[in-house]
């Protein structure tokens, strides 16, 4: 990792350290690796989304153990400096900058831990689309919904899952919903 880490500049690994410390903390729901990978390869350099959403483990991992352990920053640099000899020296910056202005604030809870592997809803978009035609059926004009949710999973990434209905579909889909917003007034 610390070879991957090397690629990222140190501005772009910054603001994965302040998403990781903003997670933790639980003001966002997670950290959207594909976005910040996408800038990160616009800006000329070829890193993958799944190479850095193991960076980001990582680093949520050092974060929340550190915060659990209420390491002082230098107490966390002087353990990484002598466990981790490959970490780039920005990088170990960027880590001692965000956790002198941050660290005291990651509130590590003992529930996170049976929490951690549950997903959260984040966000859903939708659109309505009509098939005209296909290759076998000249006059098809089918609607269709489609789905798009965004889930943080246990670690914070964000994924989007996106599917697609049926009008039939959506409707029952749509029916579910409104039995689930009828037993929450109740609670």
């Amino acid at each position: 990792a610390a070879d991957k880490i090397n690629l990222i500049p140190q501005d772009f690994f910054a603001e994965l350290c302040e998403q990781i410390v903003q997670h933790l903390n639980h003001k966002i729901p997670g950290v959207n690796t594909a976005e910040l990978c996408q800038r990160i390869q616009t800006s000329g350099i070829e890193i993958s989304v799944g190479d850095l959403a193991k960076i980001a483990n990582i680093v949520s991992f050092l974060f929340s153990t550190a915060a659990r352990n209420s390491l002082s920053t230098e107490e966390l640099v002087t353990t990484l400096g002598n466990a981790v000899s490959a970490l780039p020296k920005h990088a170990l910056q960027v880590i001692r900058h965000v956790w002198n202005e941050q660290g005291k604030s990651i509130s590590v809870s003992e529930d996170a831990g049976n929490m951690a592997t549950v997903g959260q809803f984040v966000d859903i978009k939708w659109k309505l689309g009509v098939a005209m035609s296909s290759d076998t059926c000249r006059s098809l004009k089918y609607p269709y919904v489609t789905v798009t949710l965004t889930v943080a999973d246990g670690s914070g990434q964000l994924t989007d899952k996106t599917f697609e209905m049926t009008i039939p579909q959506f409707k029952n889909f749509f029916r579910q919903f409104k039995e689930m917003a009828a037993v929450l007034e109740t609670v």
